[in-house]
């Protein structure tokens, strides 16, 4: 099969297209046929070397958290899923290898039917991020109706997706966005106010979008404003952050303020079709890039500022 893997850690440039055996499920594990795959910025800590999720290093290491695709094999004791069946699925340490891939074996627990609202880009794009998303807003933060809640860092993989989560919530929505494509982006996917958190009267400006002060803050991206929008925050508020994201926001008196990792499994999959349904969830894709264009993707995400995700597609077929 041809994937998109790694013989040393480096730059962008070490991540080239391989021919590699196609990896065989075993037992309680079935083999994806990868229609197409999420680019995440964790996956540059793998290429890069500084997160080692596989222990220690066997290359050649094939990224790759999450995807989606089509079942084209069972292992034993496999009764779930049959053979055809359009998945997707993530795994963080997965030994044999990740979705930069035209395959991938994967236990069943983190495989799931996709929704049939999504595409297979859309799908690979919203898993990982929409886990994340969904569970800072219901599980960490715990969003209410009538909460105000602020996503700072709103319009990246991770935020995208929970505005539109919060919003289900009938919560009041306020979103960092910085330039005028994201402002629009975030607008549109249901945030009710929009700031620049790099401009210099950002902790103004949200203090007159909330008067009163914030319920809930979904930390997504760190800066220098951020310790000051947070002194906004109302008594017994609540902030969390998905881990990795770096500086952690400081502890305070009387708001709690917690770190989070998103979990997969059965459960958790159901919980996040049912809520992409009730939020009538979009999945901005960001850019789309092919197995032999990977490091150009990777270059990508240095740059940095992308609206939605990015993914690989493997094969032609988004649908």
């Amino acid at each position: 099969m041809n994937a998109a893997a790694l013989e040393q850690f480096g730059p962008p440039g070490v991540l080239t297209l391989h021919t590699l055996p196609v990896p065989q499920p075993g037992p309680g594990e079935v083999l994806i046929e990868v229609r197409a795959a999420g680019i995440g910025s964790w996956d540059a800590s793998v290429r890069g070397g500084s997160w080692r999720p596989y222990g220690r290093p066997s290359f050649p290491i094939l990224p790759g958290t999450d995807g989606a695709g089509i079942v084209a094999a069972r292992g034993l004791h496999v009764r779930r899923f049959n053979i055809g069946d359009r998945v997707w699925a993530s795994d963080y340490a997965n030994p044999k290898g990740g979705f930069y891939a035209e395959y991938a074996a994967v236990k069943v627990d983190n495989v799931a039917i996709m929704p049939s609202r999504f595409d297979f880009l859309e799908a690979a794009a919203g898993l990982t991020t929409g886990l994340t998303a969904l569970q800072g807003i219901d599980d960490a933060l715990r969003v209410r109706k009538g909460d105000t809640v602020l996503i700072f860092g709103a319009t990246g993989g991770v935020g995208t997706l929970a505005i539109q989560f919060a919003k289900r919530k009938h919560a009041r929505i306020l979103a960092t966005a910085s330039g005028r494509e994201a402002s629009v982006l975030a607008k549109r996917l249901g945030a009710d106010s929009v700031f620049d958190s790099r401009d210099a009267d950002a902790v103004e400006r949200l203090d007159e979008l909330a008067p009163d002060g914030i319920d809930a803050v979904l930390v997504l991206v760190s800066t220098d404003t951020l310790e000051a929008c947070l002194d906004l925050m109302k008594p017994d508020g609540r902030v969390a952050y998905p881990t990795g994201v770096w500086p952690e926001p400081g502890k305070r008196r009387k708001i709690r303020v917690f770190s989070y990792n998103a979990e997969t499994g059965p459960r958790e999959f159901e919980r996040l079709e049912q809520a992409a349904i009730e939020a009538r969830l979009k999945v901005p894709i960001a850019a789309e890039f092919s197995l032999e264009q990977a490091a150009k993707a990777h270059e990508r995400l240095h740059e940095g500022h992308i609206l939605g995700r990015m993914v690989l597609r493997i094969g032609q077929d988004r649908r």
